[in-house]
């Protein structure tokens, strides 16, 4: 019993730190101008949101174990799409509107998938083993709906509607959403059932096998596939709900800071990615890039798949309007990570000129985001 609590801390602390802020700490956050205190309850929260991650990350991976590809990854895709989408639309509904925060933070979770997460996942791949296989069929699926979904999200809204910052009018948008979910339940119904094989790694006979209960190769103990369900189920829920404290943290430094929405975005997507991009690194580390691939470019497609319904449903129920069409240069590094990301994928094997050639990509987003 020890041994479970000292385990689950994550979901622990993530639950106390819950009730803590739904009673004692109710106030707290009604008024909170001061630096101190604002920096303060933002370290808290966040750090509390992104261990309560790792948490859920290790469950859904142990989940990805047990269940087998690709059935495994579509939990941990899940799992931190809902984590994205919660911190999103509390940010939204939370003090000064952001219409423009759901572009922003689809830009950023593509940018940093495409580029950053698949750029060290190559880099790092290649360095250790020179050339790494991965499955062809797959990867080109992934790339043909985020292809599409992306650029009809993205920057087509651009033209759709030249006012109010490009946002999209809703009786566009509602037909569009509708389209984006049946395309995405389209994918995977393909990944999980008619082609399967697509998304496995190209070798598996030469993978290591992994038992139902013990340790895999990544160094994480599993236990039952209904132990992990729970857990997982049980350590979203309050996420969910100091999501929505971090919301109004986030809403006051951003007007204090006059930081720019765009640097919002990146915040939630690094909230979101970064124990799924350690999960993507290890098994690239340990030359499972297919599996890699599948935690990175699922997560893209996840994001602007379910993203933009639920942005959409939010704009209806709330009457606030909704922006995604990329401003000029956001329209130009997406079509070049897309050209990038078709071209990499193009054959069998990577190498870590392509891992490079994505960071590159990535430092220059990085830069025009963050640069005056």
């Amino acid at each position: 019993m020890l041994k479970v609590l000292r385990s689950e801390g994550p979901f622990i602390g993530v639950a106390v730190s819950a009730v803590i802020v739904y009673t004692i700490g109710e106030n707290w956050f009604s008024d909170i101008t001061h630096p101190l205190l604002l920096g303060g309850l933002f370290v808290w929260i966040f750090g509390v949101i992104a261990w309560a991650s790792f948490g859920a990350v290790r469950h859904a991976d142990s989940l990805a174990e047990l269940l087998g590809e690709p059935y495994g990854t579509l939990v941990l895709t899940f799992a931190a799409t809902f984590i994205e989408i919660s911190v999103m639309l509390s940010i939204m509904s939370t003090g000064d509107l952001y219409p423009t925060l759901p572009r922003d933070t689809m830009m950023a979770v593509v940018m940093i998938v495409l580029n950053g997460l698949v750029g060290v996942c190559l880099l790092t791949g290649g360095l250790r083993f020179r050339e790494q296989e991965f499955n062809l069929q797959g990867t080109r699926a992934f790339l043909g709906v985020l292809v599409t979904l992306a650029i009809l999200g993205l920057i087509l809204p651009r033209f759709m509607n030249r006012t109010s910052e490009y946002a999209i009018e809703l009786a566009r948008a509602i037909p569009f959403s509708t389209l984006a979910i049946v395309l995405y339940g389209a994918f995977i119904a393909i990944q999980t059932i008619r082609h399967r094989g697509y998304f496995t790694e190209p070798n598996p006979g030469d993978q290591p096998q992994v038992p139902e209960h013990g340790k895999h190769p990544h160094g994480i103990k599993t236990r039952s596939t209904p132990y992990h369900a729970i857990l997982l189920v049980l350590i979203l829920a309050p996420i969910a709900l100091l999501a929505e404290e971090l919301a109004v943290i986030v809403d006051a430094g951003m007007t204090a800071l006059s930081v720019p929405v765009a640097a919002g975005g990146i915040l939630i997507a690094i909230l979101v990615l970064a124990p799924e991009g350690l999960a993507a690194i290890r098994a690239a580390q340990v030359n499972h890039l297919q599996r890699a691939l599948n935690i990175s470019l699922g997560s893209a497609l996840a994001t602007i798949s379910l993203t933009i319904p639920a942005v959409v449903t939010f704009s209806l129920v709330t009457g606030k309007s909704v922006s995604l069409g990329l401003d000029d240069t956001g329209m130009v590094l997406l079509m070049a990570t897309l050209l990038v990301s078709v071209v990499t994928f193009a054959g069998p094997r990577t190498n870590v000129l392509q891992g490079a050639v994505h960071l590159v990509l990535f430092a220059v987003y990085v830069t025009m985001v963050m640069g005056p």
